[in-house]
């Protein structure tokens, strides 16, 4: 087996071990944890955006006991300044991300994999460049800016669409900031991270974006 494909395998093994690990922490976290948790991430992504006065802000809405609680977008749509917008993901058949705008909870509908989506009309994968804000799933980020998602490849190759100029921050509980992940070419960094008691963090270690990725959630 040549030398970069073993290194590749080792390293997807390896966040392979790591999801296992940082999902099982989240399971067994308490109703307590997690609305302290959410309370706390919302507090903090509503002053960044009054802060920024961001134009389009892109997100989503956690599922499953993420960070930020499942109201997360009414909470980011209400700290919008007039006029600005917010923008949702579509997972595609091919699991990369369209998107969507956020018309209120009443205009959500279920999709696949437990996460649910705006019923309004796609604007495209490109639609993601014109944010001036982007709010990233993760089940956690190291000190470089490397996320671990759940393994999909979606938010990599959304994150290569993004300027390197645009905020991109990861909600995360306590203690999924790391010293280091596992990381392959593909993965595209963030530059911050909001945590329950520490609030925005900026990551000194990102590098820019480099190439989409072409694995195919979270």
């Amino acid at each position: 087996m040549p030398e970069f494909a073993e290194g590749a395998e080792v390293a997807h093994d390896a966040k392979q071990a790591a999801r296992v690990g940082l999902l099982a922490r989240r399971r067994a976290r308490t109703e307590a944890e997690r609305a302290f948790a959410a309370t706390s991430v919302q507090a903090e992504l509503t002053s960044l955006v009054r802060r920024l006065r961001p134009g389009r802000v892109a997100a989503y809405a956690p599922v499953g006991g993420e960070p930020g609680g499942p109201d997360l977008p009414t909470v980011l749509a209400d700290a919008l300044p007039a006029g600005a917008d917010l923008l949702l993901p579509v997972l595609r058949d091919d699991l990369d991300l369209d998107w969507a705008a956020w018309d209120g909870p009443q205009a959500m509908v279920a999709a696949g994999r437990g996460i649910r989506e705006p019923a309004g009309p796609r604007l495209g994968v490109a639609a993601l460049a014109t944010a001036d804000l982007m709010v990233v799933p993760a089940l956690a980020v190291d000190q470089r800016g490397v996320r671990l998602g759940r393994g999909g490849g979606s938010y990599d190759r959304a994150l290569a669409r993004v300027p390197a100029t645009v905020l991109t921050v990861v909600p995360l509980y306590d203690g999924e900031l790391l010293a280091a992940l596992p990381a392959e070419p593909h993965d595209q960094p963030v530059r911050a991270v909001v945590t329950p008691t520490h609030g925005l963090l900026t990551l000194p270690g990102v590098v820019p974006h480099t190439s989409a990725g072409r694995t195919g959630g979270r």
